[in-house]
């Protein structure tokens, strides 16, 4: 909660974002982005730097092996092969080596050597030497102590020989190599300074911005949903991020839309509320009326009063339960056993279809169809249906038209069938068919009936499907299973 508080004050005092949303700079994309493009522009130097300090070694060796085989091949000039001390000297000296052998014709040798030649600390054969090999012997080099003598083996150039040996001093080389990495490094650092810049700057044009974009718009319309300038207003990009603004305007605009649903379903809860009392009060009136025209000691009135009765009785019943529909669910179906066409005639009378001559209306359900449901509930689903098919009959088809109910059997559920003459749905009532106050039928209609219709049959375990619709009519299904099978009507039609 204190979080809470401190976010909503950083946006309202216009602090940075990254304290906007909360995020201190050790923990923010940007910071973590810049540190990563560094590791790993160094982590490929590094990768570049072990062959380059191994290859460094071994073309200076070479370039030495490469001077004393110049320096032994002055000895064939002499007529016996030998020179002054002080030549040999010179030549040692100039070749940057201790003692030289060149082999040839696998018995010849050219020796060019001090008087007392250090002792060789270790060997190195560059003849067969793979790349592993030499990055491990450079590596030792580097690691060695100063003053270590080595002898080295190789091909001489140019075929002048079978192979040429030489004994160096390898401090220079160590020195020589240890220089190369200084600068190797400084370079590396040079390089990784500016790709991580370039790349950071490249990535954070393209990617964190953007998503700072969207992070800041989240929170902001989080705190204020209902404000239509917090919906973001996506980019013209085509990659994901510009997916990802037109996916978050869209819900947004869902989530405002839904939310306003609500807020009107309230409002009408209020003012449902305001006159239930009063509407219960006159039909209470009516009801003692009602019980006094019962009365009456006439054949028709007789005959017409338990209709008046029930009708009565659904109305306070109704008006009693109001207000449960965006408060709280719908009362739990109290499923029984009964005849199906006795209840479709019912609403029939309700539905003022009985004197109606100019719609004709067809109950094609047979006698001995039972079904398992709450009376009341289907009741309420079919009155509604057929309520919305005499609307549409009267505004499409000038009151002329049909209405037919009928209904089968079919593997532990059974189908309704209620379809009409009207002139069809519109593509918006399609679109939003069992959402309330988006979903009506008719112009002015709130989708009220179908959306109570839709949710008595899934209490059921059922639902409402919209089979078709267009200028022949609309044909809609009703599915309510049996309440003992655990399959949904889904799984029982492919059952069947």
């Amino acid at each position: 909660m204190a979080n809470e508080e401190a976010r909503s004050e950083a946006w309202r005092a216009g602090l940075p974002w990254r304290q906007r949303l909360g995020l201190p700079m050790r923990r923010s994309l940007s910071r973590r982005l810049l540190v990563l493009t560094v590791l790993f522009v160094m982590l490929s130097e590094v990768l570049i730097f072990v062959p380059s300090i191994a290859n460094f070694r071994q073309t200076w060796l070479e370039q030495n092996i490469g001077a004393a085989q110049i320096a032994a091949l002055a000895l064939e000039a002499t007529p016996d092969n030998m020179v002054s001390p002080a030549l040999q000297q010179e030549l040692l000296e100039n070749a940057q080596v201790l003692a030289v052998q060149l082999h040839r014709n696998n018995s010849h040798k050219l020796i060019l050597s001090e008087k007392m030649p250090p002792e060789v600390d270790i060997h190195y054969d560059l003849r067969n030497a793979m790349g592993p090999m030499l990055i491990m012997d450079a590596f030792r080099t580097l690691f060695a102590p100063d003053g270590r003598v080595i002898e080295v083996t190789d091909y001489p150039r140019y075929g002048a020989g079978d192979y040429i040996d030489i004994v160096i001093d390898e401090t220079p080389l160590r020195h020589a190599m240890i220089r190369y990495g200084i600068n190797i490094f400084w370079l590396s650092v040079l390089i990784s300074a500016v790709t991580a810049g370039l790349v950071y700057l490249v990535l954070l044009i393209v990617l964190v911005r953007p998503m700072r974009r969207i992070t800041e718009n989240m929170v902001a319309f989080r705190r204020n949903p209902e404000d239509a300038r917090r919906v973001i207003a996506p980019s013209s990009r085509e990659d994901e991020i510009g997916v990802a603004e037109r996916e978050l305007g869209a819900m947004q605009k869902e989530i405002r839309a839904t939310l306003n649903q609500r807020a009107h379903l309230a409002s009408l809860g209020a003012a449902v509320s305001k006159i239930n009392h009063d509407l219960r009060n006159i039909l209470a009136n009516a009801q003692l009326i009602s019980d006094r025209i019962g009365a009456v000691n006439d054949p028709t009135v007789q005959h017409l009063a338990p209709r008046l009765f029930a009708s009565i009785d659904r109305a306070i019943e109704l008006c009693t339960r109001t207000l449960k529909f965006g408060r709280a669910d719908e009362a739990p179906p109290q499923r029984t056993r009964f005849a199906l066409a006795p209840l479709v005639d019912e609403v029939q009378e309700m539905a003022g279809l009985a004197e109606d001559a100019h719609i004709r209306w067809r109950n094609e359900i047979a006698p001995d169809l039972m079904i398992d449901a709450d009376r009341d509930h289907l009741f309420r689903i079919l009155l509604n249906l057929t309520r919305n098919a005499v609307q549409a009959i009267a505004d499409g088809r000038g009151g002329e038209g049909e209405i037919a109910v009928s209904a089968r059997r079919a593997a532990d559920h059974v189908h309704i069938d209620v379809t009409d003459t009207g002139p069809g749905l519109a593509e918006k009532a399609k679109a939003h068919l069992f959402e309330a106050f988006s979903g009506g039928t008719r112009s002015g209609g709130t989708g009220l009936g179908l959306a109570i219709a839709q949710e008595l049959a899934r209490g059921h375990g059922g639902h409402i499907d919209l089979v078709s619709t267009g200028a022949a009519g609309t044909h809609f299904r009703i599915c309510i299973p049996l309440e003992a099978t655990r399959l949904d009507c889904k799984q029982a039609d492919a059952a069947a």
